[in-house]
């Protein structure tokens, strides 16, 4: 029995939806061009994904007078949030602190990547305490 569709974008998807995200409208052929400039991409493969993609719901496809127009049903905002949350559930149980305090740890952010969090943790209102 076939597994049902994932609603989260693979990684190919996501990589057509930063085409669309950054280009708006697109034609197949410019999505190709884009994709190839990174790896080899047949153009079967790309247009059976716009249309994996369609069934999901995550791209839209208007007909126009220079073909079909491919463009993102939804935004990078909203596919960041369901894929940062799915990473805090899944790996930090549902822990949004255990994620931050694993990239504070883990080495992997800069000095300066490190003042910018501890900027934003400063300007950030602090909730009024509730009492017990």
């Amino acid at each position: 029995m076939p597994r049902s569709a994932s609603l989260h974008p693979t990684d190919g998807e996501l990589e057509i939806l930063r085409i669309l995200w950054t280009h708006r409208n697109c034609t197949l052929r410019t999505i190709c061009e884009s994709v190839r400039r990174k790896r080899d991409a047949a153009t079967t493969t790309v247009a059976t994904m716009l249309r994996v993609m369609l069934n999901k719901g995550i791209v839209r496809r208007k007909l126009s007078s220079s073909g079909q127009q491919w463009s993102a049903a939804i935004s990078q905002k909203s596919v960041a949030n369901t894929m940062v949350a799915k990473l805090i559930a899944d790996l930090f149980d549902d822990s949004a602190s255990q994620l931050l305090a694993y990239l504070v740890g883990s080495g992997q952010l800069s000095s300066e990547q490190l003042n910018e969090l501890r900027t934003m943790i400063d300007t950030i209102t602090p909730c009024p305490a509730t009492s017990e």
